[in-house]
């Protein structure tokens, strides 16, 4: 081979393995190199509720909780309690019903039309104490299993949120439930995954741990006070938000309900996503009234939603604002002290378990 032939193939071979060490590097330092930046990041900036008074739950409200996720939204607000105990209890039944059974209607253009979350398969749980009430119903909607649970809390304060091996960094993960029993979790779903991403407000019990906007992303702000309101990052830095009284920020998104509208239109999806996941999403009903849901997919049995479907169904639960948070892989719900759902942390139609992910929203103490 001539000499200037030789120099030139070495050239090539020596810059194609230096772009591939620099292409891996890059690969390694987002999704796998862990990088703690605070370790036992459990802070609880809960001076933002002295102002707020605090009304213990009745055993009509821990009722209601209960009612409210068996019937329609058209009709949870006529609901009334029945007098039962308001003593601490959790009790999990199994469906009667066979989720199976159902069959998924053509989509069309009646899809543009609100559904109606009237597809009960029964309740699997619930619990109740002076502070918190949970019901968590299984519905099954657009040929997908959907969990939600209905939660009725004295104080938003209880609505708390964890980071995984309690440390806030990039790429530090625990699975949900794991992160769920080292805080004592009521019920957990996964966060918005902060630690996969370089941008996007991080607020946690009311610290601000991350002020960077991602210009791209919307923010659900929950407040001391317990309403929701989804922002754009232009309206406020981390640190502003805090002095607002911010509980909880999450930066995933997008909206998905706003003053009771939906937000999305049946074109929209996340970046990179396919049309039909599994999902996690919050909403509020009311004044400390809110709604977790995970929904399954990515199996033969489990279609999945597409964010379009996932804002239908929440606005059919009475959500007036509902945000979507991290889907996929990652959607899990925890509750009782296991996982009720079945996550494919393992890819598309596989049943992989639950992803590690780098956060949860809970209810506790």
């Amino acid at each position: 081979m001539p000499e200037r032939k030789r120099k030139r193939f070495l050239f090539a071979a020596v810059y194609s393995l230096v772009v591939a060490a620099f292409t891996a590097y890059v690969m390694l330092d987002t999704f796998v190199l862990e990088s703690v930046e605070q370790a036992d990041a459990t802070a609880q900036n809960t001076s933002m509720f002295d102002d707020i008074e605090v009304k213990k739950l009745s055993a009509a409200d821990s009722t209601a909780s209960s009612d409210d996720s068996q019937t329609k939204p058209d009709e949870s607000s006529s609901q009334s309690g029945s007098g039962k105990s308001s003593k601490s209890r959790r009790s999990r039944t199994k469906s009667e019903n066979d989720a199976s059974s159902q069959t998924d209607s053509t989509q069309s253009s009646e899809e543009t039309k609100d559904t109606s979350a009237s597809s009960l398969n029964g309740t699997v749980g619930s619990y109740s104490d002076e502070n918190i009430a949970v019901t968590v119903n299984k519905y099954y909607e657009s040929n997908t299993t959907i969990y939600v649970a209905d939660v009725r809390l004295s104080s938003a304060q209880y609505l708390k949120t964890a980071f995984a091996q309690g440390n806030y960094g990039k790429n530090v993960k625990a699975t949900t439930s794991d992160t769920a029993e080292e805080n004592n979790a009521i019920l957990a779903i996964n966060g918005d995954y902060y630690g996969a991403r370089e941008k996007g407000y991080v607020i946690r019990n009311g610290v601000a741990y991350r002020s960077t906007a991602d210009s791209d992303s919307e923010i659900l702000c929950i407040y001391a006070d317990g309403h929701f309101d989804i922002i754009s990052p232009d309206e406020a830095n981390a640190d502003e938000l805090v002095e607002k009284g911010v509980w909880q920020a999450f930066t995933f998104g997008p909206g998905l309900v706003d003053s009771g509208e939906i937000t999305v239109s049946q074109g929209d999806e996340v970046d990179q996503a396919m049309a039909s996941n599994p999902r996690t999403a919050i909403g509020q009903i009311d004044d400390l009234h809110y709604v977790f849901v995970v929904s399954e997919g990515r199996t033969s049995d489990n279609a999945g939603l597409s964010l379009y479907q996932l804002a239908q169904f929440m606005k059919s639960l009475g959500c007036t604002t509902a945000y979507n948070l991290d889907g996929g892989g990652s959607s899990t719900m925890y509750f009782d002290g296991e996982v009720i759902n079945d996550p494919t942390g393992g890819g598309r139609g596989s049943s992989g378990g639950e992803r590690k992910v780098s956060d949860i929203v809970y209810l506790g103490y």
